[in-house]
């Protein structure tokens, strides 16, 4: 009986690898072993990207409401902390954007909440 051999699927799997591999410099975008480790390696640190991310911009939030809290006398804490107490239903992220982007209405809020 002959051999049996699974080379349209194995070519198939490398490929794959290879196109993920694009882009990449020397061995790491032509060499399957090479370029495995390196597409491997590349998920890891996008999945970690990915809730690095996140953080970064809460970050950033924090620090556009607590710049733009200042300017009317009030820490963040201070601010976010009347915030909830008046039961303002506006997370972090609106409260930056209109920090930055509408500061009449950010205005009214610290009003809201003084």
């Amino acid at each position: 009986m002959p051999k049996s051999t699974n080379s349209v699927a194995a070519k198939a799997r490398r490929k794959k690898v290879i196109k993920q591999a694009k882009g990449y410099y020397g061995r790491r975008k032509n060499v399957h072993t090479v370029a495995k480790n390196a597409v491997e390696k590349g998920l890891q640190y996008a999945y970690e990207g990915r809730k690095q991310k996140k953080r970064n911009f809460r970050s950033l939030w924090v620090q556009r409401i607590n710049a733009a809290a200042r300017e009317y006398g009030m820490s963040y804490s201070v601010f976010m902390g009347k915030v909830a107490e008046k039961g303002i239903k506006l997370n972090r992220k609106v409260l930056a954007d209109l920090a930055l982007n509408n500061p009449e209405a950010f205005k009214a809020i610290v009003d809201a909440v003084k």
